[in-house]
């Protein structure tokens, strides 16, 4: 923190923000609870509001607090930009690039991302979150993250998709599954099976919803849950059919233990795998390379699955 050209006080706040804590902040900075205390009140002075309630379980923002989070995330990016551009003018690619990307990345693309970056260019650094694809756009335009690796990014003014590749959309299934015997396999066919559905926040479950409200009208023979593992194992198991995309299931459709079906409905969702940054910003170089490797990583991810996968070309 001492090389940081952002205020202590802004950094101490930020943690409190985080930690919901004066004191849980103070153990983190390794620090006295007081100085933070006194640092917070200090900026509440000079801006003239509150930027915490104080409350008995810790700390909670205020609206001017949290407009005071988002500034100063947002002075985070642009201080890792500028001390990144400064490296390469003297020649040197170092850095740290926040990427946000969904759970399935963690078992298919991001090891090999992390490996490759470290060989090609061991001074970039990695900072590597996991959640939805809403999450990851708000980490992106609140300045928590560079770079974020995701599907179905929605279409924004205010987020840039800086590369994109189509994927069929469809379900997983067991290798013995029924619905392989098919030549083709529409929506109908497939929900005469009991289904393992996303959450809601994934595009592909609000979607169906939309799309297929009466599939949601009884929950015979439904399962629901936030854990794509969770979705695997249930159709790894030959009693239900799941609705994702072949990267979800890379891993697995390699292995031979799933297997991956497009199905035919003109209507059926466009699925998308894509990268994507701030709009407000300019594409840096540290982050073009971490963007670059990671679209070569899934085209490779994906050109291996569908060669283990499919003996012949998709359907």
């Amino acid at each position: 923190m001492s090389r940081s050209l952002i205020p202590a006080a802004l950094h101490y706040f930020d943690r409190v923000a985080s930690t919901g804590s004066i004191q849980a902040a103070a153990r983190a900075q390794n620090i006295a609870a007081s100085a933070i205390d006194r640092q917070i009140i200090g900026l509440e002075e000079r801006l003239g509001v509150k930027l915490f309630d104080r409350v008995p379980k810790g700390m909670r923002l205020t609206a001017a607090g949290e407009t005071l989070v988002r500034l100063v995330h947002r002075w985070r990016a642009e201080e890792r930009n500028a001390v990144a551009e400064i490296f390469q003018l003297q020649g040197v690619q170092q850095g740290q690039v926040n990427i946000f990307a969904m759970d399935s990345h963690a078992t298919t693309i991001l090891p090999q991302l992390v490996q490759d970056i470290a060989a090609a260019h061991p001074l970039i650094g990695l900072s590597i979150q996991i959640g939805s694809t809403d999450e990851a756009v708000a980490a992106l335009l609140s300045g928590q993250a560079d770079l974020i690796v995701a599907f179905n990014l929605p279409q924004r003014s205010d987020m840039r998709t800086i590369w994109s590749l189509p994927l069929p959309f469809g379900c997983i299934v067991a290798p013995h599954h029924p619905l392989l015997t098919r030549p083709d396999v529409k929506f109908q066919d497939v929900v005469t099976y009991p289904i393992a559905l996303q959450s809601r926040s994934l595009l592909i479950r609000r979607f169906l919803e939309v799309q297929y409200s009466w599939l949601f009208a009884e929950p015979h023979g439904r399962v629901e849950t936030n854990s794509l593992h969770l979705v695997k194992n249930l159709a790894r198991s030959g009693n239900y059919v799941a609705f994702t995309s072949e990267l979800d299931a890379a891993t697995e459709l390699a292995e031979g233990t799933l297997r991956f079906l497009p199905l035919t409905e003109i209507d059926a969702l466009p699925q998308s795998s894509d990268i994507a940054i701030d709009a407000s910003k300019p594409l840096n170089t540290l982050v073009q390379i971490v963007a670059d490797t990671a679209s070569r990583i899934i085209e490779s991810v994906l050109e291996s699955t569908r060669m283990n996968a499919y003996p012949s070309p998709i359907r």
